[in-house]
């Protein structure tokens, strides 16, 4: 068997249990959620990486470098939302063809320099290799709150309950949109190029991170494979079910308006969204979409029974098809 057979998901697993199975007690979480999560003295430090690669992430001819280096923090910078932490300092390391001309590199750091300053984030370092393929690779570091007896205040896949509903900031499906209007016409017309912008320029839902934290949220991921994956990976790390109502689902109106036949689908499974799933009894996420500038919608609920799956349900309360899962490195579903 090769990893494109066993899948991204079951090659983490599987490398999981390649590892030692106990750790320090200084690590609180580990692998299996947006980030990691370990205690240095009274603090708590969020960590996590990703790595951008040139024909798999975005296309270096068909992607202007300054957005490269915008996505590439910003991906980043989603996951230490998602967990609710605050990011603080980034390493980054590229990966360069020899031939690579010295301007895109400076406009990748311009674009990169540019979402570091919106989100307060510090580039403390990291490391340039030579390479056939161009990948830029950040590991972010961030800081958890804590409560009044000193414990950490996260957002964990783990801890969805039974009744629980289930939240979405935003607007879904903007990025895939996007990505399939810079494919398919140069130059784009007005309302492509909103639907490129998430695409190219995401947002990272770090205020709406914190605030859920900080209301009494406990479970939370960003929307980077796609929604019914991501919840998905919920269900599978809370051991519950998990039911979407697709009338609910918040679809990116420019969407609507160039793809209404594949809208839907888009917004389920397209992925790169970057909006983040709360998932938390409705008082709790009541209190939260008070003290957000951005929506937040209750699309479905967590179920008592105990399979880790997600069920789309039409208006009427009857099951609909899935579509096909999200993003998965080794399956052959991907984004450039």
């Amino acid at each position: 068997m090769d990893v494109g057979e066993l899948g991204e998901f079951a090659l983490i697993e599987r490398l999981r249990h390649a590892l030692p199975a106990q750790a320090p007690a200084e690590l609180i979480v580990g692998i299996g959620d947006d980030a990691a999560v370990w205690r240095l003295g009274d603090r708590y430090t969020v960590a996590t990486t990703d790595t951008m690669v040139d024909g798999v992430h975005f296309v270096s001819a068909l992607t202007p470098p300054h957005d490269v280096g915008w996505k590439a923090l910003a991906a980043n910078i989603s996951d230490i939302a998602a967990m609710g932490g605050t990011p603080t300092f980034a390493l980054i390391t590229l990966c360069l063809p020899a031939a690579t001309h010295v301007r895109f590199v400076d406009a990748l750091y311009a674009g990169l320099r540019e979402c570091a300053e919106r989100y307060h984030v510090t580039v403390a370092g990291g490391d340039i290799v030579s390479s056939p393929i161009m990948t830029v690779t950040i590991s972010l570091l961030g800081m958890a709150a804590s409560d009044c007896e000193g414990l950490p205040v996260l957002l964990r896949r783990t801890a969805a309950t039974a009744g629980d509903a289930i939240a979405v900031t935003g607007a879904l499906g903007g990025a895939a949109g996007g990505l399939r209007g810079i494919k398919s016409a140069a130059p784009l017309p007005g309302g492509l190029r909103a639907l490129a912008q998430r695409q190219l320029r995401p947002a990272s839902r770090v205020d709406a991170g914190t605030a859920a934290a900080m209301a009494g949220v406990r479970c939370g991921i960003d929307v980077s494979d796609g929604l019914a994956q991501d919840v998905g990976h919920l269900c599978e790390a809370s051991g519950l079910d998990a039911e979407i109502r697709a009338g609910d689902v918040p679809v990116d109106p420019a969407l609507v308006a160039w793809y209404p036949d594949d809208a839907l689908e888009l917004a389920l499974s397209g992925g790169e969204d970057y909006e983040l799933v709360l998932v938390a009894p409705q008082e709790k996420l009541d209190a939260v979409r008070a003290k957000l500038d951005v929506p937040l919608t209750v699309i479905g609920r967590m179920l008592e029974t105990r399979g880790g799956t997600v069920r789309l349900l039409d208006p009427a309360g009857h099951t609909l098809k899935l579509p096909a899962s999200g993003w998965d490195h080794f399956a052959g579903r991907g984004h450039a």
